[in-house]
């Protein structure tokens, strides 16, 4: 039997806001896929672990236990049929389900800043998030619109660099579509300024090394316009002619394969078609939409350019779902996988 002092780094998955649906899918994804979350631990308060195999038990059934564990490492010698937690926050106390609270959105926080430290010391292999709620974040007095830029934070940190040296961008991808974007957190006014020489170029040059490492070869990138047919010549717009197509122009000069701009409402499409391993986006939107319509449940969100990895589920907190067992964790167990397959090729 492997032990854990020779064990690889286990994952941690964040138990994601407590008044949502993360708790209660981390357990299920413990409960539906036992072998691929072995060696995998919930880096959260165990109350709400708790509370959520709880609300999770089958009539007749008892809970689907909880193992405390005291070290990331503990993980791999976890009783099989259980879920392991590690106490990395304040006992949280009982908030209500589906509902905005800064105790939920404090703890959710300290979760995700305790795991991004754990991984950037190489105490964890990778961590996957469970989805935190932003209005909760803002509440207990985060400066940050999301995980994302929480995580980007704590890497400037541990690397001794201010966060514009720490560039990330966001990947959404499931298994017929992927899509990086240029812009993320920001109001659609703001994502338009962001549609910059420098901002494209530098979401090409993370996109090819981080897809280049997973793919194992250079990934085709096609490049979306931001206005209606990719400007149609400068009918329609300039940013295509003055911003975008010279930063493609540049990366080619680079080596990176990219191409485009091209127009927003058919690349998607293509790229599904086999023609391209990625398409970047300018704006959150617009690169989200495509692959959110093919199912939230296939989705999953990975963070690039950080020195460590992350994924995460492709939905939100769903506060109307919490509390009720409903919550489907496949996206949650998607990203699990993801995970561990970036580690391998890291």
């Amino acid at each position: 039997m492997t032990t854990a002092s020779a064990a690889p780094a286990p994952l941690a998955i964040t138990m994601g806001d407590p008044a949502g649906i993360g708790p209660e899918i981390v357990v299920k994804a413990f409960r539906e896929a036992p072998e691929l979350v072995r060696g995998t631990f919930v880096a959260g308060d165990v109350g709400c672990m708790r509370r959520a195999a709880s609300i999770l038990a089958r009539p007749g059934a008892p809970a689907w236990p909880t193992v405390v564990i005291d070290d990331p490492a503990e993980a791999w010698s976890a009783p099989p049929g259980s879920v392991p937690v590690m106490q990395v926050v304040g006992t949280v106390p009982e908030v209500v389900l589906g509902q905005v609270s800064a105790a939920a959105g404090r703890a959710a926080g300290d979760a995700v800043t305790w795991a991004a430290r754990a991984a950037l010391a190489g105490d964890v292999a990778a961590i996957v998030t469970a989805p935190l709620h932003k209005e909760a974040l803002s509440a207990a007095g985060f400066d940050f619109p999301g995980h994302t830029e929480l995580l980007q934070s704590e890497a400037a940190r541990h690397l001794g660099r201010t966060v514009a040296e720490v560039p990330v961008r966001m990947m959404l991808a499931n298994d017929e579509l992927r899509t990086v974007l240029v812009s993320i957190h920001v109001s659609l006014r703001a994502a338009i300024e962001a549609v910059t020489f420098d901002g494209v170029a530098q979401t090409l040059r993370i996109t090819h090394e981080a897809l280049s490492k997973a793919l194992g070869h250079a990934p085709r990138i096609a490049v979306a316009g931001l206005n209606p047919h990719a400007g149609e010549g400068g009918l329609f717009g300039s940013e295509e002619q003055l911003v975008i197509a010279p930063a493609i122009e540049t990366a080619r000069a680079g080596g990176i394969v990219a191409s485009g701009p091209y127009a927003p409402d058919t690349v998607f499409m293509r790229a599904r078609k086999g023609e391209f391993d990625v398409v970047v986006a300018m704006y959150h939107d617009q690169g989200l939409i495509p692959v959110k319509y093919l199912g939230v449940e296939k989705g999953v969100n990975v963070t690039l350019g950080l020195p460590l990895v992350r994924t995460s589920p492709d939905h939100g907190t769903a506060f109307d779902l919490a509390g009720t067992g409903r919550a489907d964790a496949a996206s949650l167990v998607e990203a699990i996988r993801v995970a561990r397959a970036l580690v391998r090729t890291a």
